[in-house]
């Protein structure tokens, strides 16, 4: 009877997600491992063909603001000049390859996840790497250079303003990156507040705090002017409102 049994169920189709969920832990590390080797290949292909194609033309476009100041760019070490090719292809490499890595790590994840988390999974994703984007793209073209002219000014009356490239490009994702993590701040206040640890009415009674860390942080990134600190200000201060709307929402939602 038990083999009638495995002969009926044996003609029945499974859904793809419980076959993989039954399948033993080696099949599952084989998997991990095709993701990795799909993510690796991409990165590498895409790093290739930005660094023999394109590394001297990014390399110039993170430069020419500088000699726009007057700044020149010079390298103090023989590797140097490779250095800062390598580093910025392969960034960019990464950066082409995200929609692959990202489609491979989510055909790995999804199906350990329920309908309703995969929807809940991909639109904080998708969301979280919007954002992060916008906040290194707005870092770059509406903050950085303020930064540097500053600094530039600063100096100005000691010494004649040489960089090092690959010190500069260093300083210059150290600047950016920070600012795309800020402005993942929707994301994470979404989901606290779904987990129910933060609540809107807090964030609010909170807000002249917040105001006054976000006046300080830009006071101390840009140059001493009203109107540079409030070009970063501001969008934290919206970026802070949209968190508190999307506490209450969300919160809101879980209570109910």
């Amino acid at each position: 009877m038990m083999k009638a049994i495995g002969r009926k169920n044996e003609g029945k189709p499974r859904d793809t997600d419980e076959v993989m969920e039954a399948q033993p832990l080696i099949v599952h590390l084989m998997a991990l491992r095709k993701v990795i080797i799909i993510c690796l290949a991409a990165v590498v292909v895409l790093f290739l063909i930005v660094f023999f194609g394109f590394s001297s033309r990014l390399v110039q476009y993170v430069s020419d603001p500088l000699a726009g100041q007057g700044v020149q760019v010079i390298y103090t070490e023989v590797s140097e000049a490779f250095g800062a090719q390598t580093k910025l292809s392969l960034i960019a490499g990464v950066v082409l390859a995200s929609p692959v890595i990202f489609a491979a790590v989510w055909w790995f994840v999804r199906p350990a996840l329920t309908p309703k988390e995969r929807v809940s999974a991909l639109g904080y994703l998708l969301t979280a790497m919007f954002l992060f984007f916008i906040g290194v793209l707005f870092a770059y073209r509406f903050v950085f250079f303020l930064a540097v002219n500053f600094f530039v000014t600063m100096g100005d009356d000691m010494a004649v303003p040489m960089f090092s490239l690959g010190k500069y490009i260093d300083f210059l994702f150290a600047f950016l990156v920070p600012f795309g993590i800020m402005f993942e701040l929707p994301v994470v206040v979404i989901w606290l507040a779904k987990l129910g640890l933060i609540t809107a009415s807090q964030l609010k009674r909170a807000r002249k705090y917040c105001i006054l860390v976000i006046f300080t942080i830009a006071a101390i990134l840009t140059p001493p002017d009203v109107v540079s600190q409030c070009m970063l200000a501001f969008p934290l201060l919206a970026l802070f409102e949209i968190s508190v709307l999307c506490a209450g929402v969300f919160g809101s939602k879980d209570k109910a």
